[in-house]
This record gives C-alpha cells, sequence and structure tokens, in this order.
C-alpha cells in the first residue's frame, strides 16, 4: 500500500495533522524524532539526498513542511540552504520514485509587508530571508513542473501565522503577554492581523492528499474574518477575563526600543524576545486575500473557536497529558 511522506512532520504542523488521520497511512521525514509517533519516523534532513530517496520508497504523496523559518536564524546561508536546496533535494528524490503529488507549504512572507490584500497574483515582494527562501523554492517547484507536467498534482500553500494548542510562535506569545497583565500596545492598535488555525490549516492539506486533478494550484490559507490588533485583544482579554492597559507604545519608539536590543544581542551573544523585526511585524498590516481557498474548502471551525481552543488549552490551568511544545518564529 502506497503511503504519505510528511517531511518535516514531527513539528507543529505535521503532528497536528497527524492527530486527524489514520497513521497507518503515513510516514515521517524529520531531523529530529517525532514526539508523538518515532515509530513512523525516519530521522533525516533535506540537504541530505540519499536519505530522501530511501524515505520515499513506496510513497506516492509528499507533504513538504520543513523549514528553516524563525526571525534569528544563522548563518542566514541556511534558510537558502534548507528551504531552497532542500525542496530541490526532495524534487529530485520524488523524480527518482516517479512520485507526482506534492503538497507544498510556502508562507504569505513572500508578498513582503504592508501590502493591501494580497491575492495570489499579487506582485512578490519579500522583505526577509524567510520569505527570499519561500519564493525562490516556488519557483523551483516551477520549474520542476514545467519539465515534466504530465499527471503532476501540486498544491502549494502559503498560509498566514499558524497558531494552536503547543504552538509557541508569536500569536502565543501575544497571548501570554495578555494573561500576564503587562501587556502594552505598540503602535495605535488599527492594524489588522490575518491569522490561521492549525486545525483548519491541517483539514485543508488533508483534503488535498488524495487530490487527483493535475496541474500547480497556489492558495492562500486565512481565517476570516481578520482582527484589528485592538479587536484582537479584545476578544483574547474578554475570553481570560483580563484588563488590558489602556497606555501605546508609539511605534518610533517601539522600533527603537527593537534596533537597542538587536545590537546588544550582537554584543552579549543572547537572544531576546523583543527585537526591531519583530515589532516591524507587530505593527504591521498582515492582511491577505484568500477568496480562492474560502470558494473550494470549508473550514471545521471558525477563527473565533480557534482562538478559544487554544486559550483554552494554554491558559484555563487545567492539567495537560503532557508537555511537548513547538516553537516557531
Amino acid at each position: 500500500m502506497k503511503k504519505t511522506l510528511i517531511i518535516g512532520g514531527s513539528g507543529f504542523v505535521g503532528s497536528s495533522l497527524l492527530k486527524t488521520v489514520d497513521i497507518n497511512q503515513f510516514k515521517i521525514f524529520d531531523k529530529n524524532p517525532s514526539p508523538f509517533y518515532p515509530n513512523i519516523t525516519m530521522v533525516g534532513d533535506v540537504r541530505d539526498y540519499s536519505k530522501l530517496v530511501n524515505s520515499l520508497k513506496d510513497i506516492d504523496t509528499v507533504i513538504l513542511l520543513a523549514a528553516e523559518h524563525r526571525d534569528d536564524v544563522f548563518p542566514t546561508s541556511l534558510y537558502y540552504d534548507v528551504n531552497v536546496e532542500g525542496t530541490r533535494n526532495v524534487l529530485k528524490a520524488m523524480d527518482v520514485h516517479k512520485i507526482k503529488n506534492l503538497i507544498f507549504t510556502s508562507s504569505v512572507a513572500v508578498y513582503g509587508l504592508n501590502k493591501d490584500n494580497p491575492d495570489e497574483s499579487h506582485p512578490i515582494d519579500p522583505f526577509n530571508h524567510y520569505g527570499k527562501s519561500k519564493w525562490q523554492a516556488e519557483q523551483v517547484i516551477q520549474e520542476w513542473y514545467k519539465l515534466d507536467n504530465v499527471n503532476k498534482n501540486i498544491t502549494i500553500l502559503r498560509p498566514t501565522v499558524i497558531f494552536g494548542e503547543r504552538n509557541r510562535g508569536n500569536v502565543y506569545n501575544l497571548l501570554k503577554q495578555i494573561s500576564s497583565g503587562k501587556f502594552l500596545m505598540v503602535g495605535n492598535g488599527t492594524n489588522r492581523k490575518s491569522m490561521a488555525y492549525v486545525g483548519n490549516v491541517v483539514a485543508f492539506i488533508n483534503s488535498k492528499i488524495h487530490e487527483s486533478n493535475s496541474g500547480i494550484n497556489i492558495f492562500n490559507y486565512v481565517d476570516k474574518p481578520d482582527l484589528t490588533m485592538e479587536e484582537l485583544t479584545h476578544v483574547v482579554s474578554k475570553s481570560l477575563n483580563i484588563k488590558i492597559p489602556t497606555l501605546k507604545i508609539p511605534y518610533s519608539i517601539g522600533l527603537l526600543g527593537g534596533y537597542f536590543l538587536d545590537a546588544l544581542a550582537l554584543i552579549t551573544n543572547k537572544k531576546y524576545a523583543i527585537s526591531s523585526v519583530r515589532v516591524k511585524k507587530f505593527c504591521a498590516t498582515t492582511q491577505f486575500n484568500a477568496g480562492k481557498i474560502e470558494n473550494s474548502f470549508t473550514s471545521p471551525y471558525t477563527l473565533e473557536k480557534g482562538l478559544e481552543r487554544t486559550l483554552n488549552y494554554e491558559f484555563s490551568g487545567k492539567s495537560k497529558s503532557d508537555n511537548i511544545e513547538f516553537f516557531s518564529e
């Protein structure tokens, strides 16, 4: 029986996906053993072509999640070694086994910051190495498709920031700050943020695994409606019954503080929770058009329900069955 290989399947999205499917039909290839599914994991790096070839035996679909994506990756060449050359290695290994089906997670980072609600046809303008490397990886996939497009079925998913239970990314950090009662808004709070709940993202990926259509399809993934930062913090504070300070820090002062901590990080060789990049991302409008996906897929959870599930898991005070956490940008 042919199976699906999740490359990068030990992480947040891969683990969430595997909780919703029959794991007997899946395998994992990851540089880390899966905390939940070690028995179906082959440990390896996407930069290791020979291991990739071995991992793809008896596989008919590849889900490529593996990526360097944190803000503080050093050296920056790792973004390109893993995200671009790693993708190239995966495609070469797929050719060895004549595998035609690929689901690739890219990112809305390819559009850049402060764009006007871009859809999938919007000009590409990445502002950081992560976005640049993801766009280059997409181009590698496009080239692979053009070389031999017979029966190839490719889905490129460009999700916005993904949040959910156990994820220790930007949304979790925001929720944690609000729950502490020490949250201060940087900027005026009117910038809108597109978000994606992991339960909906994996449901969409799962819907594409056995799709038989040929060609390349690109989708933004966003759970609507988009919330302003003020609206988001209000929803969270109401759910947690936390009063948020009304003081707002001007953007210029917040950015200056970020640059100061950037310099301090270089001097001390330490990582800080606040940086100039994170201030820019916090205050930017990150709103994306998801009309294409809304016309072809119904998400199982509303955005509010996704936030509620995450808040209940992370901050309700109830005991958890384990303490596994997934860290992301």
